[in-house]
């Protein structure tokens, strides 16, 4: 009967984070707006799925990727760092499967992350169906490929994050300077979309189940920023995807014109 009272515990925290939101649409349709809610069945019965699917999300996190992330992580150390064998963060090369099993997770689940899919087709929207929304969720799940295998290798190594920071958004404002408008605002907001509901507790739990594994290493301390780099890369390779498109499109139009100029 536990899990009755976990699930019954989550239902409750669950609605009470809910609550100030509805409160909230409430206020401003019937005292500032002062008009009736329109579809409110609809609406209500959509209220109910939200609150029953995060309850179960928070109930899985709790019971399953949080305890299999710090598993894995420790068994990814355990394969890298024989028992036995002294730790040495110098040695960063031995620990290449945590690398590339962060850098894979950070891909598939921002592939699987449902607000950089509404991102992705809304930008086709916008852009008149200049952006292939699915080209922009490979280039954003490349990014935060790379920024957790980054981030895995600062948890290893033990060097400081703010360096890792402050380098990539020096990367960030150059690219600034000479990326396309077109793709600019839409970097910026790929960056806030892959922190969310599938991709932040699962890379949160590696972070952490990574620190505790490895020697040395406080998860208050070095569990903490992969977010960040899950962030911060997204913004580099949407810039240098609308970099490497403008420069094809200015390759493509002066072609013709060196081919006319030979004639």
């Amino acid at each position: 009967m536990d899990w009755l009272h976990e699930l019954a515990r989550d239902f409750l925290l669950t609605c009470r984070d809910i609550l100030p939101i509805v409160l909230l649409f409430g206020f401003f349709q019937l005292v500032v707006l002062r008009r009736r809610v329109a579809n409110l069945g609809t609406i209500l019965a959509g209220t109910v799925y939200v609150v029953i699917g995060l309850t179960l999300f928070l109930l899985g996190l709790e019971k399953a990727l949080f305890p299999l992330g710090k598993v894995m992580a420790g068994q990814l150390v355990e394969l890298s760092l024989p028992r036995g064998s002294a730790f040495d963060p110098s040695a960063w090369a031995r620990f290449g499967w945590i690398y590339l099993f962060a850098a894979l997770v950070g891909f598939a689940t921002t592939i699987a992350e449902p607000s950089l899919i509404a991102i992705a087709f809304k930008a086709r929207e916008v852009s008149g169906g200049s952006i292939n929304p699915w080209g922009l969720r490979v280039t954003v799940a490349v990014g935060v490929a790379l920024g957790l295998g980054l981030g895995t290798f600062r948890i290893v190594t033990g060097t400081p994050l703010h360096l890792y920071i402050l380098a990539g958004y020096v990367v960030v404002l150059v690219q600034t300077c000479f990326a396309p408008k077109s793709i600019m605002a839409i970097a910026y907001d790929s960056g806030g979309v892959t922190t969310s509901t599938v991709t932040v507790p699962i890379v949160a739990a590696l972070g952490l189940g990574l620190a505790a594994a490895v020697p040395g290493r406080n998860p208050a301390i070095d569990g903490f920023g992969l977010i960040a780099f899950a962030s911060l890369f997204p913004i580099i390779t949407v810039l240098g995807y609308g970099q490497y498109a403008q420069f094809m499109n200015y390759r493509a139009r002066r072609q013709p014109r060196e081919k006319q100029h030979e004639i």
